[in-house]
């Protein structure tokens, strides 16, 4: 291991050369900055790195000349270069890139990295960046070493011997720390709403976007969740300080947080200071799709500038411009995918930052790339909901991904969907057929009953299906009671015509079993505000498997709320005299019955507000 000086570059870098340059927070500046005192002494040379932080002096024009910048992640800076034609960018995931380095596509001459300074064995550490850097200096004939004693020693697979370092420099810098602004209110609400996906005892991977890292602050209540991800960030440190993180039901690398690059605050990389539950490992490593998926309940959070309505992804470009990159979307995408119990998570706002744009659109505009494609997308997530998309069709997906669009655009993009064909010709595209959630406030919970979780939301007309299968999971004798007659049929019009109701007036809120990724209906409430307006009919159906758990009540109690809300004055129902439990529901919270001579039904009449002061606080525990 010699000293660096500037007269090494002569033998360091060669005409024709390819040199790598360190990773994230981990750039070593201070030998960059000596080659490129040299540059005129050299040419035709390209520098490959992946993402970086910090300034980027090497993208400079005037090295043109010189070298020529290759990378596998677009910042804003280096964007800038790639769209002036002066820089270029090799789309490629994160797992295959060492394999790039080491075969005949992309050979490394010269890796340039940062340490920390060696211990009493002779041995360096690759610090908070352990990524693609192992396999640059495996294949780099020449390695040159900043050693920075600020450059934590992390644990895993990060030591370095110092025999593998051909040149090094001791300068002394602080990391580039990266703080996240801080989110915006609709994406906290999404990740509210991806928080609801996400269990107990999951373990995690996020993207670097700010609405992936607001998902992780939104799990500070979970429990004995772990971590395996490309990217450990200061969210993920606070997720294990708090003990939400402690990775005890992980079940490959048990008790660890495995990661392959740290980016963050200086508190973070504090943290990560000779942190024996930090493991970090290389990007072919954590990214391998087979590992990933043996972590049961794996979870991948990540955003995308657009989804179109099938489920496509566009990630690293919108049109011929390129922005982001690759990363490792598509390795923990499928891996949660694979896993046991997982879930893969593309969470995004509505609209673009400067809100002129929706990002759910019907189509992609020419040269957008899909970074994901539709097959692969379980889940989308805005400030509006949930879409549901695994194992559903192209008219539920349609349905589902209108429903978490922007309100200003779901009727534009139901008229699009509808002219290709890819919704029948009698669904309502007007805004009164909309009848989705059009405020940025969370509309679904989780709420217990004896201690099975169920999810409590709106009715939508993507639920048109399941609908039909809560009818078709009833008795014959279930169905004469609820509609007053023999009922052998749902067909989809009809379902479709109770699912798609104008919320705004009338209300339709179902539980539903989320069990295994498909939300079965197992529960609905109803009520039909009458034309005075101070009035509405009320009506429940609860499923075989679910009665006396008290969810009539529950439902009754949550349409009470909403009905308040709105001034409605009074709840009133026909039930029928077999109906006992109906009418015990209705009974025991104060309504008023009549009956009719030769009538097989009892009307019963409500005050709402009566019944809000009649019903204690729930047993059932929303979460």
């Amino acid at each position: 291991m010699k000293e660096l000086t500037p007269d090494a570059w002569k033998d360091i870098v060669l005409p024709g050369s390819r040199v790598f340059i360190g990773s994230g927070a981990a750039v070593p500046f201070a030998v960059v900055e000596s080659m490129l005192s040299k540059a005129g002494s050299y040419h035709d040379v390209e520098l490959t790195h992946i993402h970086t932080i910090g300034d980027l002096p090497w993208i400079d024009e005037k090295y043109d000349n010189s070298h020529r910048t290759n990378t596998f992640f677009l910042t804003p800076s280096i964007q800038k270069a790639v769209a002036e034609g002066r820089a270029d960018y090799t789309p490629c995931p994160l797992s295959d890139v060492p394999s790039l380095f080491s075969g005949h596509l992309l050979p490394v001459d010269v890796a340039l990295i940062q340490v920390s300074p060696p211990d009493a064995k002779g041995y360096v550490s690759l610090g908070v960046s352990v990524d693609v850097v192992k396999s640059a200096i495996k294949a780099a004939r020449v390695v040159v070493a900043q050693i920075n004693p600020h450059m934590p020693r992390t644990r895993g697979k990060s030591l370095l011997s110092t025999s593998k370092i051909h040149y090094y420099l001791d300068s002394q810098q602080t990391l580039p720390t990266l703080d996240l602004p801080s989110a915006r209110p609709a994406q906290l609400v999404a990740a509210q709403y991806a928080a609801q996906l996400i269990e107990d005892g999951s373990t995690l991977q996020a993207g670097l976007g700010n609405t992936p890292q607001a998902v992780l602050r939104a799990l500070k209540n979970h429990r004995h969740l772990g971590v395996h991800t490309g990217l450990f960030t200061d969210p993920m440190r606070d997720l294990m300080q708090s003990g939400a993180v402690d990775n005890s039901k992980k079940h490959f690398h048990t008790g660890k947080s495995t990661c392959s690059t740290i980016i963050g605050s200086q508190q973070l990389y504090d943290f990560v200071q000779e942190n024996d539950q930090i493991e970090m490992r290389p990007s072919d490593w954590v990214g391998n799709v087979n590992r990933i998926r043996k972590n049961h309940k794996m979870v991948a959070i990540h955003g995308a500038y657009e989804v179109d309505l099938t489920g496509q992804v566009a990630r690293d470009s919108r049109g011929h411009l390129f922005y982001g990159g690759m990363g490792s979307t598509q390795d923990f995408i499928r891996g949660a995918g694979y896993s046991k119990g997982g879930r893969p998570l593309i969470v995004l706002t509505s609209l673009s930052e400067d809100e002129q744009h929706s990002r759910i659109v019907a189509g992609f505009k020419p040269g957008s790339g899909v970074n994901t494609g539709r097959g692969d997308i379980h889940y989308v997530v805005t400030e509006y909901g949930i879409a549901r998309l695994r194992g559903r069709s192209i008219r539920d997906r349609v349905l589902n991904m209108v429903e978490v669009a922007h309100p200003d655009y779901r009727e534009g993009l139901l008229r699009e969907a509808h002219a290709w064909g890819w919704i029948p010709k009698f669904y309502d595209i007007t805004p009164k057929g909309l009848s989705h959630p059009t405020s940025q406030s969370i509309h679904s919970k989780s709420v217990l009953f004896k201690g099975r979780k169920f999810i409590f939301r709106p009715l939508r007309a993507s639920d048109t299906r399941s609908l039909q299968d809560f009818f078709y999971s009833h008795d014959p004798a279930t169905i004469n009671m609820r509609y007053g007659h023999a009922k052998d049929r749902m067909s989809h019009q009809a379902a479709y015509q109770l699912t798609a109701v104008d919320q705004s007036v009338d209300a339709a809120y179902a539980l539903f079993d989320d069990d295994a990724q498909r939300q079965t209906i197992v529960a609905i409430g109803r009520f039909y505000r009458d034309p005075s307006g101070d009035s509405a009919e009320v009506a429940f159906m609860v499923g075989e498997n679910t009665r006396r758990l008290g969810m009539s009540r529950f439902l009754l109690g949550e349409l009470a709320k909403l009905a308040h809300q709105r001034g409605i004055k009074k709840f009133w129902a026909s039930v029928l005299k077999r109906n006992k439990p109906m009418a015990a529901l209705f009974v025991a919270h104060g309504a008023d019955k009549k009956s009719y001579l030769g009538e097989d039904s009892d009307e019963f009449t409500l005050s709402v507000e009566q019944l809000l002061s009649s019903l204690d606080p729930s047993p059932n525990l929303p979460r």
